[in-house]
């Protein structure tokens, strides 16, 4: 085993090969270890992320060294057959890489069984081995920022299935109309551990068996339920601006599902909100993106804003209009309207309301997860948000100073990062320049990530291909283009570019409050090495 830092609460563990790595994975499931919240297995690596309250790196490394990784894990005899269209964008690209014909690669593909090695990345999401054994395809250098639902494609020796439409770098070979993930099902994800895998090419298969899958997805692409009618206090959405969403602190303990945690960008704020009008801190707020919300209250209700700095207006259901501050509970009467203008400072705003908002969780959480579509849909206009009742013996707070540090429109912000895990694999000189350097965010960026750009690319010392391994919230990711993505909270759960550095949890809260245009700088807090094994 190699042991390599990843953040202030991650650690990496490398191991042999997908054997080793499924041994480790099942011992620790087995006999888990003190302080271990999540473990996100892929094919070489196992992500294991912890309370530092609760352990220490140096415990959990002599821990997990001591595990006994000889024994063979069993593995599900269940087949599941997959009919694919062969007409994607990449399958003659893919071909030629490999000196064949497509219909030699469609051949190749289909004429093999794959077992699932793991599920990441997305919910649903399985990482598929075997196969031909010609089939070791690069990633493309910029990963591609929306692949569609059902696409079939290749990276290295894997296959997989991407179960929403998400950002990818893989080679895409045609789409399935099988759906892989299925909130609606008891098994929500299709593809298990060890379920044997076969491809079919939908060509060759009757037109009443290929009308009957096409009839079968089209049943599944019905649109999420909207929030239920509310009844008594509520707050009706006049406007929901650029995007509004319920966002608390996440669904964390569900990767192997390939289920990432989500939450709130900014946690601390979505805390002091609920803090501010008597909620429990945990609970969920509107998380809204650049100002454009505006809410009407049906009955008397106590709000707060936190986040960005935003003008808020508060106007009467008699027509007279004020300004209304940030970081204090605000009390509104039956047909207040209350809006939320553009920021300033920051970007993103969270409302709490007293009682917290009246709907269903899904997995567990409220939160929205923009890349894997788990969690109630984003707010429209019309929507009306039930208010629950208040708990007993909950009081309002006081107010709060705003933060005065928050990134600004083209303003610079500096952030913490631990080096690794993968800071080898990168040259010196663009070790150097990560810190160096400044970095605009584009507007590409969006909760899954900031997309950045620098005057001068990343260069790698190792070019060869990084089997897929565990990201955590906060990894600086970094494609063949040589400029890095920032994860944020509806992140991968797994991906095959190398990470350079990880944002230091304490600097997580301003990374997710960073606008497009402004210029990140990154500042190591400590030097990349790796771990001593006992």
């Amino acid at each position: 085993m190699r042991f390599l830092p990843v953040s202030l609460n991650a650690l990496l563990v490398e191991l042999a090969d997908l054997d080793q790595t499924l041994a480790l994975l099942a011992s620790l499931q087995r006999e888990p270890l003190p302080g271990v919240q999540e473990l996100v297995p892929a094919a070489r690596t196992i992500l294991v992320q912890f309370r530092p309250s609760a352990t220490s790196v140096a415990a959990l490394v002599q821990a997990i060294a001591a595990r006994d990784l000889s024994q063979q894990v069993r593995r599900d005899a269940t087949l599941v057959e997959i009919p694919v269209h062969y007409d994607g964008e990449d399958l003659a690209e893919v071909a030629q890489i490999l000196g064949i014909t497509p219909e030699e690669l469609v051949r190749r593909h289909t004429g093999s069984d794959y077992s699932v090695a793991f599920v990441g990345f997305a919910p649903g999401f399985a990482y598929l081995s075997g196969g031909h054994e010609s089939l070791d395809v690069p990633r493309r250098a910029t990963p591609r920022t929306r692949i569609p639902a059902g696409a079939v494609a290749l990276a290295g020796r894997f296959s997989g299935v991407y179960p929403q439409a998400s950002p990818g770098g893989w080679q895409i070979l045609g789409t399935t109309p099988l759906a892989m993930w299925d909130i609606e099902r008891e098994q929500p994800a299709l593809l298990q551990p060890g379920f044997r895998v076969r491809f079919v090419d939908i060509a060759t298969l009757s037109v009443a068996v290929r009308a009957q899958l096409e009839r079968a997805a089209d049943q599944k692409h019905l649109k999420p339920a909207a929030p239920a009618p509310a009844r008594g206090q509520a707050l009706e959405v006049r406007s929901p601006g650029l995007l509004t969403l319920l966002q608390d602190m996440g669904r964390p303990g569900l990767a192997g599902q390939g289920v990432s945690a989500s939450g709130a960008l900014d946690q601390g704020a979505c805390r002091t909100a609920n803090r501010l009008v008597g909620n429990p801190p945990d609970m969920a707020c509107l998380e809204t993106v650049n100002g454009g919300l505006r809410l009407m209250s049906h009955g008397d209700t106590v709000v707060a804003v936190t986040g960005a700095d935003a003008p808020l207006t508060l106007t009467s259901a008699g027509g007279l209009r004020t300004s209304v501050p940030r970081y204090q509970p605000l009390a509104l009467a039956h047909g207040d309207l209350l809006a939320i203008g553009e920021p300033v400072a920051g970007t993103r705003c969270y409302v709490a309301a007293r009682g917290g908002y009246d709907v269903a969780p899904i997995l567990g959480s409220l939160s929205t997860d923009t890349l894997a579509h788990v969690g109630p849909p984003a707010l429209a206009a019309g929507d009306r948000l039930a208010l629950r009742p208040v708990a007993r013996g909950s009081i309002v707070g006081g107010a709060e100073l705003p933060p005065d540090d928050l990134p600004g429109p083209d303003g610079e912000v500096v952030l913490d990062v631990i080096m690794g895990p993968r800071t080898d694999w990168f040259t010196p000189q663009a070790v150097q320049l990560l810190a160096s350097q400044r970095w605009r965010v584009t507007p590409q960026s969006n909760r899954v990530g900031l997309r950045l750009a620098g005057e001068q690319p990343l260069t790698r010392s190792i070019t060869q291909e990084l089997p897929s391994e565990g990201t955590p919230t906060g990894a600086i990711q970094v494609p063949a283009s040589g400029q890095p993505v920032l994860f944020l909270a509806d992140h991968p759960l797994t991906g095959g570019y190398p990470v350079i550095a990880c944002i230091a949890p304490h600097h997580l809260d301003r990374a997710g409050q960073i606008p497009v245009n402004a210029w990140v700088r990154f500042n190591p807090i400590r030097p990349f090495e790796a771990i001593n094994r006992p």
